[in-house]
């Protein structure tokens, strides 16, 4: 059924089950019949294009221990290589060399052409000038998952391929398909079970199985979820008709999302977004269902990706966001140098984090991609969010004006069809010109998402991030104005005016959390209830009393469970592995109760805390590991009256409603809340000392949806998060995270409200505190 669906038979291809498209380009990698450097006969070659997944470049480390070398090709370079044409006395060569590329860019979409395998078979394209016989390996993962691949026509050598990225399941399942005309070229070293026909175990002796696919797929494979594919392919083709129409309908969906996208400009005309594209979107054989791109503010400069990650999922919208395992191609389109990654490196900067800008200059990007489930109506949720948090009223006028009309007629070539069902074509509906009138005019009446120039203006020179703020003497002192701390994580804070303070921070703070069955943390982006669960401690009864509207109060021991019969567990926070104990079916009961759902409560245990749960922070003062509690990121957050009031400001007036600063305190969920002269001088303190604490500054907190929620209601407003990043001004940053300095700082220790804050600046230059005659 594979074989079919790709257009072939066994008598030409054999499937080769593996756990996934990176294991069948090991595969290829280990069994290709090599010829090293250092013999007679010329050596072989592995070129692969630049634009290819991590997994392909890969295989260069494998091709490395075989003494081979590998010679990355860029797009533009293979095109002229007509001019390596091998002189017709060399032709004769036999050495095996090995070209690979993707049928369709991971990163932008690009469809390389099919065609390429034949002209390199050929001779007619040659990757690089040596004599030999090339074969080819066709990356197919990203394409099959939406246009059909004959393979009755293009006939690849190697051809790895991803079920999942098909169907959507079964993960972990892929496959090889080989041309049988190079099968029995390929070389077996490691043999596992069910491949050998015959072996003995005390001599060196070794008869594989005949079948190509039994001598390669090494232990058992994943039968289970083998039987499944057939279903997979007959649902498939039941519901969209075939891969065909999968193509157009994509393509439609991506086509007319792109001419949107391209044509929304600022009120200054300048561009919303940067494209990164090698076409213009006209021709489904050329590009696929993927659009690359960075938000640009109204100068031109990149808005980080992760604060684009952010925004989208207040819409309810996943986006991939980075270099999507495709180094060659984030270079090659966002112009990032060799050395500028290996300086991101020394910077922290890794794949898969969060740093989405270095000195200004985007390390990554934002893709989203159409599959035969996307529908217009997800095309237009995502323009509408782009629209929303993007555009203001001035440039949404422009807009509907200028450009809607253009747009909304001419995006959708009428001879790209979508399909409803298997035997029966629908034209892709058009958004019509008073339909986006009225979504954006509604829009505007309740989210006025950048203000006018002018108050923008305003807002960012008063909430700039670059500027260092000047606390000379004679500026009134900084003081603790109120305490938090959070004795269970993501539920509701509990004030207080002076608390004793240890090695992780302020005592019990953090050392709950709630889990679902399975041992995964529940927080307020699942459960926005869990804002009104609140708990108190009581250090005169060593109790901690949980309380919650409509439940009656439990309580639980602050004594440690550490008889013979607690059972230590491993949970994880973050990326953080910590060690944790059950705190019992009557606590889990209390909150399976109240949240409507199985639960548990389970508590840190203090035994292994320092080995299960540290963070080793840059820049610290002691070269020991900081202990954590169940925190995230740091042991305290800090957050400043003064930046909250200039953030009330902002956000009461694109609400129209007045908002207490309580409220807004609450929703930032710090553990210590100062008063300090400026708004945002924060960030520019490298440490800070509250009576014998010393305390070092570990970094900007980047704000979640968690601020959206309001932490009396527990009712979201994606405003929230929507006002801080336009008032930050393409950031999302909002409080400081701090660490315990443990060698100037003495344990236990007590934090008290109305305790004087001394901050030391990044340039090390110590703030004067006022002297006692000055206001």
């Amino acid at each position: 059924r594979i074989l079919q669906h790709f257009n072939t038979t066994a008598e030409d291809y054999t499937v080769i089950f593996t756990s996934g498209c990176t294991a069948a380009l090991k595969l290829v990698a280990e069994a290709f019949p090599w010829i090293p450097e250092g013999t007679k006969e010329t050596s072989s070659r592995f070129c692969f294009l630049t634009d290819s997944h991590t997994s392909v470049v890969g295989m260069r480390g494998i091709t490395a221990l075989m003494n081979v070398l590998s010679v990355p090709i860029k797009p533009k370079e293979l095109l002229l290589s007509e001019e390596n044409k091998i002189p017709a006395e060399e032709q004769n060569c036999t050495t095996p060399h090995l070209f690979s590329y993707p049928a369709q860019s991971n990163f932008s979409g690009t469809k390389y052409p099919l065609s390429w395998i034949q002209d390199i078979k050929s001779g007619k394209l040659c990757p690089v000038k040596i004599p030999g016989k090339w074969f080819v390996l066709l990356d197919a993962a990203s394409y099959v998952s939406s246009s059909p691949l004959d393979l009755g026509v293009h006939q690849a050598d190697f051809i790895p391929i991803s079920f999942y990225k098909i169907f959507g399941f079964p993960t972990g399942l892929g496959a090889l398909l080989v041309n049988n005309r190079i099968a029995p070229l390929l070389r077996k070293t490691y043999f596992g079970g069910g491949t050998a026909a015959a072996y003995l175990a005390g001599e060196d002796f070794y008869f594989p199985r005949k079948s190509i696919a039994e001598r390669f797929e090494d232990g058992t494979v994943s039968f289970l979820d083998i039987i499944a594919l057939k279903h997979g392919f007959d649902v498939l083709e039941k519901l969209t008709g075939g891969m065909e129409k999968i193509k157009q309908h994509t393509f439609a969906l991506a086509h007319y999302t792109y001419n949107v996208l391209s044509t929304l400009k600022y009120a200054n005309g300048a561009p919303v977004v940067r494209i990164y594209s090698d076409t213009d979107f006209s021709n489904p054989d050329v590009q696929g269902p993927i659009i690359n791109f960075n938000v640009l503010d109204e100068n031109g400069e990149v808005i980080g990706f992760s604060q684009v990650d952010k925004m989208a999922s207040l819409y309810n919208i996943h986006v991939r966001t980075g270099c999507f395992c495709n180094t060659g191609a984030c270079q090659m389109h966002l112009g990032i140098s060799n050395e500028d990654i290996q300086r991101n490196l020394q910077a922290g900067h890794v794949c898969g984090d969060d740093i989405d800008l270095l000195d200004g200059r985007p390390t990554g990007s934002v893709r989203i991609s159409f599959g035969y489930m996307s529908s217009f109506e997800d095309a237009q949720t995502f323009l509408k969010f782009i629209i929303a948090t993007r555009l203001s009223k001035s440039d949404t006028e422009i807009l509907v004006q200028s450009s809607v009309t253009k747009l909304t007629t001419e995006s959708v070539p009428d001879d790209l069809p979508s399909f409803s069902n298997a035997d029966k074509l629908c034209p892709l509906p058009h958004i019509l010109d008073r339909e986006l009138k009225h979504n954006l005019s509604a829009r505007k009446m309740t989210v006025n998402w950048q203000p006018p120039e002018a108050e923008a203006e305003s807002i960012r020179a008063a909430v700039s991030e670059t500027a260092v703020p000047t606390c000379r003497r004679g500026s009134k002192p900084i003081t603790v104005t109120n305490i938090y701390l959070y004795p269970i994580k993501s539920c509701s804070a509990f004030e207080v005016t002076e608390w004793p303070v240890g090695n992780q921070g302020l005592l019990y703070d953090r050392n709950w959390m709630v889990v679902n069955q399975n041992g995964v943390c529940i927080t307020q982006k699942q459960e926005p209830r869990l804002c009104l669960v609140n708990p108190s401690i009581d250090l005169k009864q060593n109790i901690m009393v949980i309380e919650a509207e409509g439940m009656d109060p439990i309580s639980v021991s602050l004594e440690e469970n550490t008889g013979k019969e607690t059972v230590i567990c491993e949970s994880k926070v973050c990326s953080h592995r910590v060690k944790t104990y059950d705190c019992g079916e009557r606590i889990a009961g209390w909150f399976s109760t109240f949240l409507g759902h199985p639960c548990h409560l389970i508590r840190q245990s203090s035994d292994t805390r320092n080995k299960s749960h540290q963070k080793n922070t840059k820049g610290l003062a002691s070269a020991a590991n900081i202990s954590l509690s169940l925190v995230n990121e740091a042991q305290y957050l800090l957050i400043n009256v003064a930046s909250i009031l200039q953030l009330k400001e902002h956000v009461s007036a694109r609400l129209e409603v007045p908002l207490e600063i309580e409220e807004l305190i609450q929703r930032f969920r710090a553990n210590i809340v100062i008063s300090a002269p400026e708004s945002f001088e924060e960030e520019e303190w490298a440490e800070i000392s509250i009576g014998s604490l010393r305390l070092q500054v570990v970094g900007p907190c980047s704000r979640c949806q968690i601020i959206c929620i309001d932490q009396q209601s527990g009712e979201r407003n994606k405003e929230f998060l929507q006002s801080l990043s336009a008032a930050r001004g393409r950031k999302t940053n909002f409080g400081i995270y701090l660490m315990n300095q443990p060698l100037h700082s003495s344990f236990p220790d007590v934090l008290s409200v109305g305790s004087e804050v001394i901050p030391v600046l990044k340039e090390n230059t110590e703030i004067q505190p006022p002297t006692s005659n000055e206001e």
